[in-house]
């Protein structure tokens, strides 16, 4: 798919989100090299440490591509200090515990915590988990360098029969979205 995309989109940041088992099973080089040829920008593995992470760094460095690594409301100082040294391209923090998809993000508790994760990287940091519409959206971006929508998304591709269907919906729900983090900017 990533291939496919790349011929008419050599612009567009590419970061795969996954597990770190499917990559092992794959083999790490020949994961590297298969997804470095096929334009992926980043790579996203929700369970890997920063233990584990060393080992495919310099695998993934190797083909241009960032290993992107989460931090969570839990994370101790000292790990969070590992995990900046780790990563690459951005640092994805999750905004509460939880699962994703719920209904608890409290975008004004997020300044103290990346403000702590700054003092760890210059690296940008992506904030996810209970973003879903343009207010929580915009709360976010008033603080984050980016905004990850996930489950809401997902949600509001539900029942598209095709790609142009798909492409409808992603349009529809992003707009006022993208519209409220403009104006936020502004």
């Amino acid at each position: 798919m990533v291939r496919q995309f790349r011929r008419e989109d050599s612009a567009t940041p590419i970061v795969l989100m996954g597990y770190l088992n499917p990559i092992e099973r794959y083999g790490y080089d020949a994961f590297a090299s298969d997804a470095g040829a096929a334009g992926v920008d980043g790579v996203l593995m929700v369970d890997c440490p920063p233990e584990e992470m060393e080992v495919l760094r310099g695998r993934l460095h190797g083909h241009g591509i960032s290993p992107i690594c989460l931090v969570a409301p839990t994370t101790t100082e000292a790990r969070m200090e590992a995990i900046a040294r780790q990563a690459r391209g951005y640092i994805y923090y999750v905004s509460f515990k939880g699962i994703t998809g719920a209904d608890r993000l409290d975008a004004s508790g997020l300044a103290k915590p990346l403000a702590r994760l700054r003092s760890h990287t210059d690296l940008p940091l992506a904030v996810g988990f209970g973003i879903k519409d343009p207010e929580s959206a915009a709360a976010v971006a008033g603080v984050a360098d980016a905004v990850v929508i996930g489950s809401a998304l997902i949600d509001a591709l539900a029942g598209a029969d095709s790609a142009d269907a798909a492409g409808e919906r992603v349009t529809r729900f992003l707009a006022p979205i993208r519209s409220a983090m403009d104006n936020e900017a502004s």
